[in-house]
């Protein structure tokens, strides 16, 4: 290839991104001051769409978002129907309480520092869900996690029976007091500062979860 052709593919690719980074700042303003004008066309976002601190306080229905959605810090209350994130969805430090039963999410999903207290049944979650610090007291049946399950500073009590976590499990400081069947984490359990790393050892746990049709690959950690 030569230096010509290869320069001319740069300036190609840079005015690409330009042109798509242009479209998501209009599309952005059109959320935000003019929501009654998006297009069916609009709802289909290719890239990110960041709204972190800003005033919105909803989102049309049947919003897919091929990168990652950003509400960090605003007043949003809830979420649309139909919604599909393919990167993360970070929630942090809004006032959500609840998702969409059809929420799918393929990156990470952030709800920390968030008053969120249910999670809808058979929700997926393709890479880290975070719910560190929020007053949830339980999850729902069927959850998937691809990636960590983070729990720490929850009031949880339990986990559902036929738990799948793809990485670990973070249950520190929480006051998780029993643990369910057909358990299944690829990576490590944390139970440090919980009541149940007084009752048992890590040797304990393992064989519990055994018996219990489950599977701990990685560490048990209890202090």
């Amino acid at each position: 290839m030569d230096i010509i052709h290869y320069s001319l593919m740069k300036l190609k690719h840079l005015l690409t991104e330009i042109i798509n980074e242009t479209s998501i700042d209009q599309l952005r303003v059109k959320f935000l001051l003019s929501p009654n004008e998006i297009t069916p066309e609009d709802l289909k976002i290719k890239g990110n769409l960041s709204l972190r601190h800003t005033p919105i306080t909803s989102l049309p229905d049947d919003l897919k978002v091929g990168g990652n959605l950003d509400l960090d810090s605003t007043p949003i209350t809830s979420l649309p129907d139909g919604l599909e994130v393919r990167g993360h969805l970070n929630l942090y430090n809004t006032k959500i309480t609840s998702l969409p039963d059809d929420l799918e999410v393929r990156g990470n999903l952030v709800l920390s520092k968030t008053p969120i207290t249910s999670l809808p049944d058979n929700l997926k979650v393709g890479g880290n869900l975070d719910l560190l610090g929020t007053p949830i007291t339980s999850l729902p049946d069927n959850l998937k996690v691809g990636g960590n399950l983070i729990l720490i500073h929850t009031p949880i009590t339990s986990l559902p029976d036929g738990l799948e976590v793809r990485d670990s499990i973070d249950l520190r400081y929480t006051s998780i007091t029993s643990l369910p069947d057909n358990l299944r984490v690829g990576g490590h359990l944390f139970l440090n500062g919980t009541p149940l790393s007084k009752e048992y050892s890590k040797g304990k746990f393992k064989r519990m979860i055994k018996d219990k049709g489950g599977e701990v690959e990685g560490d048990i950690i209890v202090n």
